[in-house]
């Protein structure tokens, strides 16, 4: 009894570390869509306008840290009585608050998975319930998990862990995501991911401005869009009847000079665009201008498109102007199809035959310097070579491996321990 009580604690305990440590990582590589989804979670609740913007950054990465590092500890075995109640008491509230998503549908997906995999409020449910008996059953028997560290050593699992996750995030605020999950990745055709397979009905989506004039403001659609004189102030999209949604299904660019529709003029593009993009130019980080109007100004040269694409109005594309000094012209789009196509604000896209050749951050913009060709005839121009083995490699390299190590290390260190306490026969 006691052999089968051992073996399904530690099943338990494979399966709910595993499923902690792929949910912290995912967010932890993405900590602005998980930022996005918790501001879904306030909207839904009417508490947008209350908690400030730093401060659900913050939470998205402190949650990153705390799933990916308990997930870690209950791997390992550390703490675990402390571990196995702290996983059943994040348990305890978690899975209430997918009750709640499950029957009143607020958010269409949870982000427990961040965008790596997709599951429905019920599907989230019933895998919270499974998490919750499973914690329940390690909480009962924690001393029944086997250890794969001393005490001794444990301490450096713990800190290693919690340094790799938080700097994995900081990282990935600084640059962009290691992993790209979205439709919108390096290597995506746009127009390929608008396609619907044969035999599928359409969902039916109603997109609508809202502009104003003279002091009124109405609302158009995309057929009934009116001319230059009238102000951008905001767009929404919305779904009024159900169907098969393809990946990219909300792209589209409209020209804020003349009000012109240019999509398939960029989608058809055989040559290279850019498309600096910045959903919100109220709050774009306006520090790498300089690298930018640069950029533009070898885009122009090589005959290559290059346009700023926001969902601002235009008074702050007006006010961008006046601080960069942009010469470009800007087209509006969807801000929630902006901060899908990249995570940074500004970012900037390269695009060519509607595929997505490259994304760079503002921290990390391309060399101005080293722009003296033809895109074609550069590495920028060329589809990046670090590709996902290569970054499973690297994550072997600098966190796996490490550990594996350690661990090896401490049972070998145990062992001779033990062999020197031990009895020595005649």
């Amino acid at each position: 009894m006691s052999k089968i009580k051992s073996i399904v604690v530690n099943v338990c305990r494979f399966i709910v570390a595993v499923v902690f440590i792929v949910s912290g990582y995912v967010k932890a590589v993405d900590p602005l869509g998980t930022q996005y989804k918790i501001q879904d979670y306030l909207q839904a609740i009417g508490l947008t306008d209350t908690i400030p913007d730093w401060l659900t950054l913050a939470t998205s990465v402190a949650l990153s840290a705390l799933e990916f590092t308990l997930g870690i500890l209950l791997l390992f075995a550390i703490h675990r009585r402390m571990v196995s109640r702290l996983i059943v008491a994040f348990m305890v509230v978690m899975t209430p608050i997918t009750l709640w998503l499950a029957l009143a549908n607020p958010v269409q997906d949870c982000g427990c998975f961040g965008d790596a995999f997709k599951l429905t409020n019920w599907q989230t449910l019933w895998k919270n319930v499974a998490l919750l008996a499973m914690s329940l059953v390690i909480a009962r028997w924690p001393l029944s998990m086997v250890r794969f560290i001393s005490r001794t050593n444990q301490w450096i699992v713990m800190n290693f862990t919690f340094l790799y996750i938080v700097a994995t995030s900081l990282w990935s605020l600084w640059d962009l995501p290691r992993f790209d999950f979205r439709p919108y990745h390096v290597g995506a055709n746009i127009l390929e991911g608008m396609e619907v397979p044969d035999g599928e009905k359409l969902p039916q989506l109603e997109t609508t401005f809202i502009l104003e004039k003279d002091g009124v403001q109405r609302e158009f659609t995309i057929d009934d869009y009116p001319d230059s004189t009238w102000t951008f102030i905001d767009s929404k999209t919305v779904q009024v009847s159900d169907g098969y949604v393809p990946p990219i299904h909300d792209f589209s660019l409209i020209r804020t000079d003349s009000g012109d529709d240019i999509t398939d003029i960029v989608l058809s593009d055989t040559s290279y665009t850019f498309l600096l993009i910045a959903p919100f130019l109220e709050h774009a980080d306006d520090s790498s201008f300089g690298a930018i109007d640069q950029i533009y100004e070898y885009a122009d040269q090589q005959g290559y498109a290059f346009y700023g694409v926001t969902s601002s109005d235009d008074v702050a594309i007006e006010r961008w102007r006046d601080l960069t000094g942009a010469e470009y012209p800007f087209c509006q789009a969807d801000a929630t199809t902006l901060k899908t196509i990249i995570r940074s604000n500004p970012g900037l896209v390269l695009l060519r035959n509607a595929t997505v050749i490259r994304k760079w951050s503002h921290n990390a913009l391309p060399d101005p310097d080293r722009l003296t060709r033809p895109l074609d005839q550069l590495e920028e121009g060329q589809m990046p070579a670090d590709s996902v083995p290569n970054k499973l490699l690297a994550i072997l390299l600098w966190f796996a491996l490490p550990l594996a190590v350690l661990t090896l290390a401490d049972r070998l260190w145990t062992w001779t321990k033990w062999v020197r306490k031990a009895p020595k026969k005649e």
